[in-house]
């Protein structure tokens, strides 16, 4: 489990569907897959927090998340 839990996330960017692994914690990159599973970038994350500057602009150009997954075990349960 992280902390935080980890999410997948797709998103369009560039005129393509990719998903988007949040960073877990502080100097971690994050990861975007494009829609074979293949990494195509850092786009934040890392000791700059910048990623990998292989998508610098994802975050500004990326349209249309949708959370797609979760991991239950970090939620409160009632």
């Amino acid at each position: 489990m992280g902390n935080p839990p980890q999410t997948v996330w797709r998103y369009l960017y560039r005129g393509r569907l990719v998903y988007y692994l949040p960073p877990q914690c502080c100097d971690q990159y994050s990861v975007l897959f494009d829609e074979d599973g293949t990494v195509i970038a850092a786009p934040d994350g890392g000791l700059t927090g910048r990623g990998d500057g292989r998508a610098s602009d994802f975050h500004t150009v990326r349209t249309q998340g949708l959370l797609l997954w979760r991991d239950p075990r970090g939620q409160a349960r009632p």
